[in-house]
């Protein structure tokens, strides 16, 4: 599966939400080993497919090796605990930047697998965190809204001066 290039902040795809899959085919398979090769190669635990500018209801995610390779179709959040963790995120689409984000510890989630079968899956630890982070990727919620307009101001500057410096 070839790597794809990632689409990087302020694209405004970044921002748009997702339209839900409806065929379980072997486009979808395709796509699916397509993120899980961009995202190793970024490197990142967790992508989209609007990450590289596909509008699908599609993530790939992988913590460590020992967990393996987890793959959601049309994932959504059906439970969420009141017990919330801070813990530091960032984006393939913003790569070198990183801020600390409060989300609930614990979530349930409902998803498809590639085959179009229902399931549903409870994560805690950085798992949750991730689902919760690329769920809000797919609902068109970059992770810097998730910050105070001061933190998200300053990791924009950083990131556009790392960008001014690389480039």
């Amino acid at each position: 599966m070839p790597v794809q290039p990632i689409l990087r902040f302020p694209d405004p795809i970044l921002s748009m939400p997702t339209s839900k899959v409806e065929q379980f085919d072997a486009d979808l398979a395709a796509l699916a080993g397509d993120l899980l090769d961009t995202m190793r190669a970024a490197p990142g635990i967790g992508i989209t497919a609007p990450h590289i500018g596909v509008l699908r209801r599609l993530t790939v995610i992988e913590i460590d090796a020992q967990s393996g390779t987890k793959i959601y179709v049309n994932p959504e959040i059906i439970w969420s605990s009141a017990e919330t963790t801070t813990h530091a995120e960032g984006s393939v689409s913003m790569p070198g930047i990183t801020e600390d984000v409060t989300r609930p510890s614990q979530m349930r989630v409902r998803y498809q697998t590639l085959l179009g079968e229902e399931k549903e899956d409870r994560a805690d630890g950085l798992l949750s965190i991730c689902m919760q982070h690329e769920i809000d990727q797919l609902d068109g919620i970059f992770w810097l809204q998730r910050l105070s307009r001061l933190k998200r101001e300053r990791a924009i500057k950083r990131f556009a001066k790392q960008e001014k410096t690389a480039g």
